[in-house]
This record gives structure tokens, C-alpha cells and sequence, in this order.
């Protein structure tokens, strides 16, 4: 789709996007500063799934951008609304115990869950953890659901492997699919445009990853903006079937877009 003529809203994704390796992109605290001076909203966006949003909004003010806790949206934050509004409020945790504050109303289990929730346990990932998984997901009637899906991420020490890489062993032992409740899901970006008001056809996607970000704005009727920041890589858009609307080298050049 061609971006829209006046761009309503955006949503803009966090690692990769305004930070790389816990550092501000350069550039990024200026184009914040322009959405807020023209009055446009936005809402960051992230699939991180290793800490919980409060740990986003104090990594945010340590770098001086001051960001109120609901222009963050978080695929833990939609995850838990996923949940309740399907009374599946008894899980098994594959994830890291700080994110369980952004689970409110959720009982983490250790026996007869009615769903296995995933998320990024990083270098805590266990065995024992992912085979206790892959015995619950044998029951048909218990819900397979991950937070994210995606393949790797840039670490300060280079590309690391994200949370997809466990949903993808656990898919292939139980021959089942897990339900994505993050980016790419189109579900996801239109939670993020409700928040502000808007409808996706008013909203562009910023973000790093083709396919997370890119195609799942297009996907949703957003409008997709690659940045040449965070895991980009050339190579990657040679044989894509997504193709962004637009590419940019950074967030800075943001005001590219608004004109």
C-alpha cells in the first residue's frame, strides 16, 4: 500500500528502532520531540518478552526519554488480555519471573495449566523447562501461546537467538502451531492503533525487522517503514515477499515522512 498523504499516527518500534544494544539510536529523542510538537501520536511498540514494561519505562528515563507508561505497548500487556478475555487464567510459565507483574490476573501453575505461555528465558532456558512444556502441549486441550515469534535480535555482542527458535522446537516435537498474540499478529498492531484512536489505514509502522514490524503492519492495513538501524540487513530484502513502503536510514530522518 502507498503511505497515506497525512500520516495520523505511528507506532515505532523500540529495540533496534529507538535503541541499539541499550543505547539511543542517534537522532531518535529529536524525532520523538517532532511527533510531540506537531501533536501526532504514537505508541512504541515491542516484542520484548525478557522484561516487563516497567523495566522498558525505567530503561527509557535512564536515557532521558520521558515516555508514559501507556504510549508503551507490549506483547505482555496485549498476551494478558488475550488470556482473559478466554478464561485461560492458569498457565505454565515458560518465561522469565519478572515478567509475571504484567500478568495480572494470571496464575502461573506447575501442574494441569490450561495453557503454555512463551516468552524469552535467554540463557535460563532449561531442558527440564522446555520438555515440561512439550508434555502439557501433548494435551490437545491445553493452549499453545507464545508472546513473540521472533528469530533473533541484535545483542550488544551481535545477532542472538530470540524466542522463535523455541516456539519453532516446541512446534516441531508436539506437530502443533503455536497462536502468536505479538508482532507479526495483526491483532496486535490493531490493539496499538485503538489506543490512539485511530484506524490502521491513518497508522504507519516503523521498525527494524521485515518481517515482524514490516509485514505484520501490512498485513494489518498499516502502512511500513523499514529503518536501516538495529537487525537490518541488506541481503534481507533481495528475495523478501514483504516489501516496506518506505526505508529509511534511521528514526532520525523521520521528518522525511511528515513533511
Amino acid at each position: 500500500m502507498a503511505l497515506p498523504k497525512q500520516i495520523r499516527g505511528l507506532l515505532i518500534d523500540i529495540d533496534g528502532t529507538v535503541t541499539e544494544a541499550h543505547n539511543l539510536v542517534p537522532g531518535a529523542p529529536k524525532a520523538l520531540d517532532l511527533l510531540r510538537a506537531r501533536k501526532v501520536p504514537y505508541r512504541l511498540v515491542t516484542n520484548t518478552t525478557s522484561k516487563p514494561r516497567s523495566a522498558i519505562l525505567t530503561q527509557m528515563r535512564s536515557l532521558e526519554l520521558d515516555i508514559p507508561a501507556d504510549f508503551v505497548i507490549t506483547a505482555p500487556i496485549v498476551g494478558r488480555d488475550y488470556l482473559l478475555e478466554r478464561g485461560l487464567t492458569r498457565c505454565y510459565p515458560l518465561m522469565k519471573d519478572s515478567l509475571r507483574e504484567d500478568f495480572e490476573g494470571i496464575e502461573f501453575v506447575e501442574c494441569s495449566p490450561q495453557a503454555v505461555l512463551v516468552g524469552d528465558l535467554g540463557g535460563e532456558l532449561t531442558y527440564q523447562a522446555l520438555n515440561s512444556s512439550f508434555r502439557f502441549l501433548l494435551d490437545e486441550n491445553v493452549a499453545f501461546i507464545t508472546l513473540a515469534r521472533n528469530r533473533y535480535y541484535r545483542g550488544s555482542d551481535g545477532l542472538c537467538l530470540d524466542v522463535g527458535a523455541t516456539v519453532a522446537a516446541l512446534e516441531y516435537a508436539t506437530e502443533r502451531t503455536a497462536v502468536l498474540v505479538g508482532k507479526p499478529a495483526s491483532e496486535f498492531f490493531l490493539v496499538a492503533c485503538r489506543s490512539m484512536g485511530l484506524a490502521p489505514e491513518e497508522t504507519i509502522v516503523i521498525g527494524d525487522d521485515l518481517e515482524a514490524d514490516i509485514g505484520g503492519a501490512l498485513a494489518a492495513g498499516c502502512g511500513g517503514v523499514l529503518v536501516r538501524t538495529g537487525k537490518f540487513r541488506p541481503e534481507q530484502l533481495e528475495n523478501a515477499s514483504v516489501h516496506p513502503d518506505r526505508i529509511l536510514d534511521s528514526l532520525a530522518d523521520l521528518s522525511e515522512l511528515l513533511g
